[in-house]
């Protein structure tokens, strides 16, 4: 055989064994990042639908505790709302990221809904003490006061149980943008040197003032995750994030910037971004970039 044709038909070989051994060594990382992303997934849809069943068993509870039909018609309509929810997430697949932001956003609703409960049941119970006290200086009162409160105290235990699921934060107006090189706003991720995500943490003002860490993750079209860096403790295991940040809390509405500086090559599709704060996923939604 001519060694002219002989030794390069061996480099070719050598060139596309390897080009093989590349692509499959990719295709099994892919693999892995994908049932990850799958797990998480389906550990959040998880959670949602233990929060859905524990707000209707709150309503259940709420109800065998209150004397007013008029407020006992009102919980009754949000125990059906949250469970017929329940329902939809129970049929939804876990995969199907619009169904599950749309079902997230309505869990939001639903705990921004029982934390109103809670605080008025609160609020009557701090009335039914002040009433009780006035009570005992103004006999003359006792039973227009008993007819205001009959019905309304709860138990202390309870009550903090609610406080506590009223107590988790949300986030609202959430926003990713991407930033060219001049600092102006694109619709091309692929021109993109940053990636902005800003958003407002709600008022609460049953939550905890004080330092909170704030943490990001932006997962891309192909499942895989814009790397910050660093982890974070949710669901029993650690998550790695895209971003984080301290804020100050003080109960009112905080808004929230951070910006993510692009160390990778960025491809068009949707981009789903997912907030945490104190252990909890407060707020999520999608982005489509060309």
């Amino acid at each position: 055989m001519n060694k002219k044709i002989w030794i390069p038909g061996i480099i070719l070989l050598l060139v596309l064994a390897g080009g093989v051994a590349y692509l499959t060594v990719s295709l099994n990382k892919q693999k892995e990042e994908n049932a990850a992303m799958k797990e998480l997934a389906e550990l959040d849809k998880k959670e949602m639908e233990n929060e859905y069943q524990q707000f209707a068993n709150q309503y259940s509870e709420m109800k065998t505790q209150i004397n007013n039909d008029s407020i006992v018609a009102q919980i009754t309509a949000e125990q059906e709302k949250t469970q017929r929810l329940l329902d939809e997430l129970r049929r939804v697949k876990s995969t199907d990221a619009r169904e599950i932001t749309r079902l997230k956003r309505e869990l939001a609703t639903v705990r921004a809904v029982l934390r109103s409960y809670v605080l008025e049941i609160d609020s009557l119970n701090r009335l039914n003490a002040s009433l009780t006290q006035e009570n005992t200086r103004v006999k003359g009162q006792y039973e227009e006061a008993t007819r205001q409160i009959e019905g309304l105290s709860t138990e202390k235990k309870s009550l903090s149980e609610k406080v506590a699921i009223a107590a988790q934060l949300d986030a609202t107006g959430i926003t990713m943008t991407a930033k060219n090189k001049r600092g102006k706003n694109t619709d091309r991720i692929d021109k993109a040197t940053a990636i902005q995500v800003s958003f407002s943490i709600t008022r609460n003002v049953t939550a905890a003032s004080g330092m909170k860490e704030v943490f990001v993750r932006i997962q891309t079209p192909t499942g895989g995750l814009l790397n910050g860096g660093g982890s974070f403790a949710y669901e029993n295991r650690n998550l790695q994030y895209s971003m984080k940040k301290s804020v100050e809390y003080n109960g009112e509405e905080t808004p929230v910037t951070l910006f993510w500086n692009v160390s990778q090559a960025l491809v068009g599709g949707t981009y789903q971004v997912s907030i945490f704060v104190d252990g909890n996923m407060i707020g999520s939604r999608s982005f489509t970039f060309k």
